[in-house]
């Protein structure tokens, strides 16, 4: 993928301690969440943690793209929802890594329109754009 210049619109900053195991805020102040490790890797899970805030982000900017594209296409997208699930696993070099699966629900269309509208939101979309090519992305119509 080749790397591209942007016209910056906005600069979200924020700020972790302690890791997995401690706080991230914003610097506005908007965010800021107790951050643990899930049980299922040997947290506690009794924060949130980075992957349900990736999830989060990638879902709602998802869900712009789709609003994006659907009016450029003329499309009902009323009603729709977007889904990102994010895993975390070992690499077989021995890091992490991450895989995605995007799921949309879009009740207002038919079965092709709704397979298109995701197709080109993945298109659209700052994640989908920043994860090409590194990371497993799976798309689905619900």
């Amino acid at each position: 993928m080749t790397m591209h210049d942007i016209d910056v619109l906005y600069t979200a900053v924020a700020t972790a301690e302690n890791g997995r195991d401690g706080r991230v805020s914003s610097d506005d102040g908007n965010l800021d969440v107790v951050v643990n490790p899930p049980r299922s890797m040997g947290g506690s899970g009794a924060g949130t943690n980075p992957e349900q805030l990736f999830a989060a982000g990638y879902s709602a900017c998802f869900q712009g793209a789709l609003g994006v594209v659907a009016r450029q296409e003329k499309a009902d997208i009323s009603g729709s929802t977007v889904t990102a699930a994010v895993s975390i696993g070992k690499t077989a070099e021995g890091g992490f890594g991450l895989e995605v699966a995007i799921s949309a629900s879009i009740p207002n269309v038919d079965a092709a329109t709704a397979r298109s509208l995701v197709e080109k939101a993945h298109q659209v979309c700052p994640y989908s754009n920043a994860t090409r090519g590194n990371i497993k992305v799976d798309l689905s119509v619900a």
